[in-house]
């Protein structure tokens, strides 16, 4: 039989070895955030070939004339995608004005402006939407499990679910600051979106075994808690595997097929499909059993 709260702590390293150089990154580089937080412009120039440096340095020029300061260029194939500070319509028609000039057939396929103001409001509510999802997490895993047998408590099940939750948070925001470092991919409002939703699969996953440790606490009493914690995830894990792995192929299908503009959402997703299943079977219910042999061995020096 699996014995995985005896090897608990290696499943503790794994996942320290997967967030642990993500949150390094937080710090060092932080997010590479979209207009959406940031306020700015950012616009999509399709050239009728291949971008060349004397292109993108004519984008460049164009700006420096309207007083327009780029934060950043990617090229790719025929087009430039160019991030930088707002500017009104008069500017935009302008600058494409001056750029047809000197390169001869270019065209705007997308522009969009964002007011900073509109831009911090969103980073604001994005916060307060993430941490009201954790408050009311833990509020009804507290009330859920009110009655839940000694030797654990509600309010055990609420916070190593939290933890879980943490857990998978971090790992979808850890990947994507090296993303963003590396492939300069950034954050938008469905990145949130994408991270609401991974909050929502972990716990929904995580309460599947603390139900099941609840009933076998209820029916077998007599075993050791680490006994019956370890019986209750493996009589939940095939139908937490089950679960996550028809989700995966979905995202894995939308990854692959789905288009430009949902790829990354689609891609924060299916990072935390995958860790929130780890953390919901390695995780969750092995922290129960840490923090009942943290409360015994206090008992016993006392």
């Amino acid at each position: 039989m699996l014995d995985i709260i005896k090897r608990k702590n290696l499943y503790f390293l794994i996942s320290l070895l997967v967030i642990i150089p993500g949150i390094v990154s937080l710090f060092v580089y932080g997010l590479r955030l979209s207009i959406e937080f940031t306020g700015g412009s950012r616009t999509t120039l399709v050239f009728s070939k291949a971008v060349s440096d004397k292109a993108e340095q004519s984008v460049r020029d164009a700006y420096a004339v309207e007083n327009i300061e780029i934060g950043t260029i990617q090229r790719s194939g025929d087009a430039l995608i160019v991030r930088a500070g707002t500017m009104t319509e008069k500017q935009d028609a302008r600058l494409l004005s001056s750029l047809t000039k000197s390169e001869g057939n270019v065209r705007q396929e997308s522009f969009e402006n964002i007011g900073p103001t509109i831009g911090k409001e969103t980073t604001t509510k994005a916060f307060y939407a993430v941490l009201l999802a954790s408050a009311l997490i833990v509020l009804y895993i507290v009330i859920s499990f009110r009655k839940v047998p000694k030797p654990a408590s509600s309010l055990q099940f609420g916070i190593c679910a939290i933890l879980a939750v943490l857990h998978d948070v971090l790992a979808v925001v850890g990947i994507f600051s090296l993303l963003g470092h590396f492939f300069h991919v950034e954050i938008d409002s469905l990145f949130i979106t994408a991270i609401l939703t991974v909050i929502g699969f972990s716990v929904h996953d995580t309460i599947v075994v603390f139900d099941r440790i609840r009933e076998n606490l209820l029916r077998v009493s007599g075993q050791p808690f680490a006994t019956i914690v370890n019986n209750s995830i493996l009589q939940t894990i095939v139908r937490s595997l089950n679960t996550s792995l028809t989700a995966i192929l979905v995202l894995l299908t939308l990854l692959l097929f789905g288009g430009e503009t949902i790829r990354w959402f689609v891609f924060a997703l299916l990072i935390g499909v995958i860790s929130g299943t780890y953390s919901s079977i390695f995780n969750a219910a092995p922290l129960l059993v840490v923090w009942e042999e943290y409360n015994q061995k206090r008992k016993k020096k006392v």
